[in-house]
């Protein structure tokens, strides 16, 4: 495969709008050298939207209770869905973290828990179509903590023991309708050496 017949140069961009998430871009790119091996292209520049936010991190914390092992999870209201989602606890980076220091603080405020153990299991472009961001994903273990958490103004969070194969046999439906945990779990799933 030649790449430059795929690859897209980018010549310019514009802000259009700005939040405390995310900016979205408007990206001025001309069309990759090789286009023409594609049939008739109009071979002129065209604009795509980008949207540029600080990267995510999404943690898989596990507890071993004698009932079997749990997932502590976060309930949390979503604007987007308008509804109730029970998800990995998770967030966005602060400037300049890097992405073991967030794991381990989102987990801690958003959950009361510290890790002894954590380790990275691998990290995702959401949706490279539009978005500029990754998003990481840790297994935490050992976890230790007194149940306070440290949550944001505009943070409601309840905390819940999931079993394990509760959520592994009900993700996709209600309420664990965030596709992000879907790729958490795929991950989670893959056999690990050392781990």
């Amino acid at each position: 495969m030649d790449e430059k017949q795929l690859i897209w140069n980018e010549t310019g961009r514009k802000k259009v709008f700005d939040c405390n998430v995310f900016s979205v871009w408007e990206s001025y790119c001309n069309p990759p050298e090789g286009s023409g091996n594609f049939g008739v292209k109009d071979g002129k520049p065209h604009a795509f939207t980008v949207l540029d936010a600080r990267d995510w991190v999404m943690v898989i914390p596990v507890i071993d209770n004698p009932d079997g092992k749990k997932f502590v999870m976060v309930w949390q209201w979503r604007h987007g869905s308008k509804s109730l989602s029970l998800e990995f606890p998770g967030g966005v980076f602060e400037p300049g973290e890097i992405p073991e220091e967030a794991a381990a603080r989102e987990l801690r405020e958003e959950t009361g828990y510290s890790p002894k153990k954590i380790v990275k299991l691998g990290e995702f472009n959401p949706n490279p179509a539009i978005m500029s961001n990754k998003i990481h994903f840790f297994l935490a273990e050992g976890l230790v903590g007194d149940g306070r958490q440290s949550l944001d103004d505009d943070e409601y969070v309840d905390v819940a023991l999931i079993d394990t194969n509760e959520v592994l046999q009900g993700i996709g439906k209600e309420p664990y309708i965030h596709a992000l945990m879907g790729t958490a779990l795929a991950l989670y799933r893959v056999p690990r050496v050392n781990v």
